[in-house]
């Protein structure tokens, strides 16, 4: 792995200026420079002097790369596509979804994934490796929407709680006051259900978490998600009534809604038999169909009748809007196989 100082957190920048002998303050100084300047090259640091921007620059690079592509949906969502700057031919997908009073960016933390949900494409790509924590920040301040952003949501390809070590650093980078000092009420990291890590990030974060259920029944769900086998839904949940999320941090539940598969009455009271006494919300989303996968969307009537009975037990339901679905950016679409076939110019 190349080296590069962007995505350090101020602790891993004090060991840098340490081993090369340099001021122990030059390292705040870098941090500042990096996250809140946001320069692309070392000699842009000023404030440090010749000598030892020169000491920095041979080891270290900044380390931000520009996207390599984007599209743009007719309904304003942009999706960026990256290359790892650690691996030649590997993609990254990150989108951009604007409203009218918030624009939040998906990132991902991984170029494929390992878990291999039935109904995802990411999965379909097969995992080619972890993004550090420098890549997941690069999908975030190199585009040109940055100033714009509202909110972050860890929704992207891969499984966040797969890859935590890099997604905490970036966490920490994002919401400290050496770094972006974002509020961490405006990030959100999804996760199938991973407990140890799902614990760390609840005890090291203060980031909203959103758990993706999809079933409330241990079978069923198993039929759509391999890691049920591991994680059942059920030891999810018994782990996260040990914590309190009735104050800052936000609880919320993702829900792909299946035709005949999960959207049921049997499972409208499952899932609320399920949840009950936890403080939490539940966000419904639209099946978007892939190829050559027997799964269908639910009817309107169904989710409708599914929203209305969860609210009715004092569940707040909510169904997501899709966006994105003409660039292939909405839940579940994300994947770069073609892409990290060949080489991408502009």
């Amino acid at each position: 792995m190349k080296n590069f100082l962007f995505g350090k957190t101020l602790n891993e920048l004090d060991e840098v200026v340490s081993q090369l002998s340099l001021p122990r303050f030059t390292a705040k100084q870098i941090a500042d420079w990096l996250y809140k300047k946001r320069v692309t090259t070392i000699d842009e640091m000023t404030n440090i002097s010749l000598e030892n921007r020169q000491k920095l620059a041979k080891t270290f690079s900044i380390g931000i790369s520009l996207p390599t592509k984007n599209q743009i949906s007719a309904d304003g969502t942009k999706k960026y596509i990256f290359e790892s700057r650690n691996r030649q031919k590997v993609f990254i997908e990150s989108v951009y979804i604007p409203e009218s009073d918030r624009a939040t960016l998906c990132v991902s933390s991984q170029a494929g994934c390992k878990m291999a949900c039935k109904f995802c494409m990411t999965g379909r790509q097969s995992f080619q490796l972890n993004l550090s924590s420098g890549e997941i920040l690069n999908q975030i301040c190199s585009i040109p929407d940055f100033d714009s952003l509202t909110n972050i949501v860890y929704m992207g390809m891969g499984e966040p709680f797969d890859n935590i070590e890099n997604v905490l650093k970036s966490l920490e980078i994002i919401t400290s006051d050496y770094g972006f000092a974002w509020s961490p009420k405006r990030i959100t990291v999804s996760t199938i259900g991973i407990i140890p890590a799902m614990m760390e990030f609840i005890n090291k974060s203060k980031c909203h978490l959103a758990v993706s259920l999809h079933n409330p029944f241990d079978y069923e769900r198993l039929q759509l998600m391999p890691i049920q086998k591991k994680y059942p839904v059920k030891e999810i949940i018994q782990t996260l009534n040990n914590y309190d999320f009735s104050h800052q941090r936000r609880l919320s539940f993702e829900y792909i809604m299946f035709d005949e598969i999960n959207d049921t009455p049997r499972h409208s009271k499952g899932l609320a038999d399920l949840l009950r006494g936890l403080d939490c919300r539940i966000n419904l989303i639209r099946f978007h169909e892939i190829p050559d996968c027997n799964l269908r969307p639910s009817k309107d009537e169904a989710i409708d009748k599914f929203q209305k009975y969860l609210n009715g037990k004092n569940i707040l339901t909510t169904l997501r809007t899709s966006r994105g679905t003409d660039i292939l950016a909405a839940c579940g679409m994300l994947s770069t196989k073609e892409m990290n076939k060949n080489i991408i110019t502009e």
